[in-house]
């Protein structure tokens, strides 16, 4: 970390201020300028508020050196989902619908995508809507559904949780995803750290990359290594789409982590005519996996019907997503 004192500091205040960090355990060294004072600071600054600095008067910038997070840098870069690997030269592909409507509608779907060769089964038991009217999920009702269609079909299930409530009945969910409106759900985030099972987490719709590495370092401190990020789109000034994906987000979190991360063209789009563009485009970018929305009657979905692909037109994206994986150097 490094100190940048004002012009006119007071030498008293400087003094005061190089003792308080001293105190902290922290080793100066001091440097003066043509025009200005430089302390620099040694050590583990991970759990120090360095904002709180600029309550010295003295101080006129603060920069830092080591970023605030470390476990996920040390993390394993290969999650595993029951047989299932992200993060190494397969792309997986999760698919289904945002919502579990009925047993028929994801045993349908269930069985189109086993039979294409996708092993993960999304299906949202709890939805976190922003109108109250809106259609919240059949909740355990649901997750008993997922579970007759993984006995049957064999598919691994991704889920949606939205409260530490809910853990309990989350057994048979083989990834649990959190969504973009829990990102910053610490005390969920803590709960999520104390289990033997992988963690699909989304970046918040208005969170910076900093903040959303930032999530994912409480899972892991929590004891739990297997996170694997979704970049599903930020709010910006653009009202075509749903979202803005953010396709530097996804190398961002390559480079400054060893987590994998998975794209979410579905979200990020809100609207169908979107998806393969973004999907395809993700996978070109080196997106460890998609998170894709089907459906089989779109029309009639309950919830976020206008970003879902209906079955035949996955099926030609799924086509186009192999022959961008082989372009790549990885394969579906």
């Amino acid at each position: 970390m490094i100190i940048k004192i004002k012009k006119d500091a007071d030498a008293t205040n400087v003094d005061r201020l190089k003792k308080h960090l001293e105190s902290k355990g922290f080793d100066l060294e001091v440097s003066q300028g043509v025009s200005h004072q430089v302390i620099g600071v040694i050590g583990n600054t991970l759990s120090y508020d360095i904002n709180s600095l600029y309550g010295f008067d003295c101080v006129e910038e603060v920069i830092r050196i080591q970023e605030p997070f470390k476990e996920v840098t040390s993390s394993e870069k290969l999650v595993k989902v029951g047989d299932v690997v992200f993060g190494g030269n397969t792309i997986p592909i999760i698919a289904g619908p945002c919502a579990i409507e009925s047993k028929e509608q994801v045993m349908e779907i269930a069985k189109t995508l086993k039979k294409m060769g996708v092993k993960l089964l999304r299906g949202g038991a709890y939805k976190a809507r922003t109108s109250p009217y809106s259609f919240q999920g059949l909740g355990k009702e649901a997750l008993s559904i997922l579970k007759e269609v993984k006995d049957e079909t064999g598919l691994l299930i991704v889920c949606e949780i939205t409260s530490t409530s809910q853990i309990k009945d989350f057994e048979n969910v083989d990834l649990i995803q959190v969504g973009a409106r829990n990102m910053q759900n610490f005390e969920l985030l803590k709960e999520l750290g104390k289990l033997d099972k992988p963690i699909l987490l989304k970046r918040g719709f208005a969170n910076t990359v900093e903040e959303w590495i930032m999530s994912a370092e409480y899972i892991i401190t929590a004891g739990n290594p297997n996170v694997i990020m979704c970049e599903r789109g930020i709010r910006t000034f653009e009202t075509y789409s749903r979202n803005t994906l953010d396709i530097a987000g996804i190398i961002a979190i390559q480079k400054l982590t060893s987590l994998p991360v998975i794209a979410d063209p579905s979200h990020a789009a809100g609207r169908w005519d979107l998806v393969n563009g973004l999907a395809l485009g993700s996978v070109a970018a080196g997106a460890d996996g998609l998170l894709i929305e089907v459906h089989s009657t779109p029309e009639k979905a309950l919830s976020d019907g206008a970003q879902s692909l209906k079955i035949e037109r996955f099926k030609s994206l799924y086509k186009s997503l192999k022959a961008v994986a082989v372009s790549v150097g990885r394969k579906i």
